[in-house]
């Protein structure tokens, strides 16, 4: 019976580190206190330090020699490296699910941008991201391929946090028809994988990265500075 517990114990610190983490809540960089977490969550160090490897193991944190955990960076070098590998592992996965895709597949697909389309309807910035995060993952699972599943949830961390620091409640009409858009495209994508046409889906979604890539691109690039002439 401890051990069932324990192990409850386990999985809720799993989910609460890994929400905060998504949710900025723990900022890129900052420290991963053992001690705390343990008498939070009411269990040994022992069991946190196995969390806390395997969470480096997903790319949540970062591990160094004789050094605390962190949570994982977004330097320029991993933004870059998100924005290169991002459109090859969405358009594989959705590809392969156009293949692959059951009828139950469709109705959680639908289930889920059922709750996306909610939370943009609702001004539900936690739920925009989360959903977009659920959307993208349930593809991959239904891809059913081993080797790119652990890229994928990879990037969906940076995609999530890089949609939570950008899409905050829309500051201007174009921000709210890219979220509108956004709808639309995750419908069509529904369509061409419940159709089996993988050539379709895999356009679709490299113009729903473009999308996402050019708003990303927007926050990640500092805006010119307008600075007069002197003669």
């Amino acid at each position: 019976m401890d051990g069932v517990v324990k192990m409850d114990k386990k999985i809720r610190l799993a989910e609460t580190l890994k929400r905060r983490i998504i949710s900025m809540e723990l900022a890129p960089g900052a420290i991963v206190d053992e001690i705390s977490l343990s008498e939070e969550f009411g269990i040994s160090r022992s069991p946190v330090r196995e969390l806390i490897r395997q969470m480096a193991a997903e790319g949540y944190l970062e591990l160094e020699a004789n050094r605390a955990a962190r949570v994982s960076s977004m330097s320029h070098q991993s933004l870059r490296n998100f924005f290169l590998a991002a459109p090859l592992v969405y358009i594989a996965t959705t590809q392969l699910a156009a293949i692959n895709a059951s009828s139950i597949d469709i109705d959680q697909l639908k289930e889920i941008q059922m709750q996306f389309r909610k939370a943009i309807d609702e001004n539900d910035l936690e739920g925009r991201v989360y959903y977009n995060n659920q959307f993208h993952l349930e593809i991959g699972k239904i891809s059913q391929n081993a080797y790119l599943m652990p890229s994928l949830e990879r990037l969906l961390i940076d995609h999530a946090r890089l949609g939570k620091i950008f899409y905050r409640q829309p500051t201007s009409s174009d921000m709210q028809e890219d979220l509108d858009t956004a709808v639309i495209q995750h419908d069509q994508i529904i369509d061409a994988i419940e159709r089996h046409n993988a050539g379709e889906a895999g356009e679709l979604i490299r113009v729903h990265m473009d999308l996402s890539r050019r708003r990303m691109t927007e926050y990640v690039v500092p805006a010119g500075i307008d600075v007069p002439l002197t003669y």
